[in-house]
């Protein structure tokens, strides 16, 4: 079917990403390096019995992004369940705005940011009276 099963973050700075993701989506890791054969980590993104999927963060091989650039590639978003308190620990873990909370509305509360590592990604607060 195609579906979507498991997902890979690029990093420069392994501890920075592993502590950032860490800290603002509670994920926790584990060292998948000798499989891969370069430094990667196994995302553990929650609990097997809810629906998701877990990734991985693995050594940049290549530049990272310019700021600013068009996106190329995937951008993952993470649900949450309080957006505002989500971007509060976004900010201060290092990350930045890349585009701002908008309503979709009826639906839910969407924005995009940047990681410690360059990498843009999405979080998404459903709520049926966003506007």
């Amino acid at each position: 079917m195609g579906r979507l099963i498991h997902f890979e973050i690029h990093v420069d700075d392994m501890e920075r990403a592993k502590k950032f993701y860490g800290d603002v989506f509670g994920w926790t890791f584990e060292d998948w390096s000798e499989y891969a054969g370069t430094p990667y980590f196994g995302a553990v993104t929650g609990d097997a019995s809810e629906p998701g999927i877990n990734g991985a963060l693995m050594k940049r091989q290549s530049p990272r992004p310019e700021p600013g650039q068009a996106m190329n590639g995937f951008a993952c978003t993470m649900g949450v369940e309080d957006y505002n308190a989500t971007e509060a620990k976004i900010i201060s873990g290092g990350g930045t705005v890349a585009l701002p909370k908008h309503a979709l509305p009826g639906m839910a509360w969407q924005g995009y940011y940047m990681d410690t590592e360059g990498n843009v990604f999405g979080i998404h607060q459903p709520d049926e009276n966003a506007k």
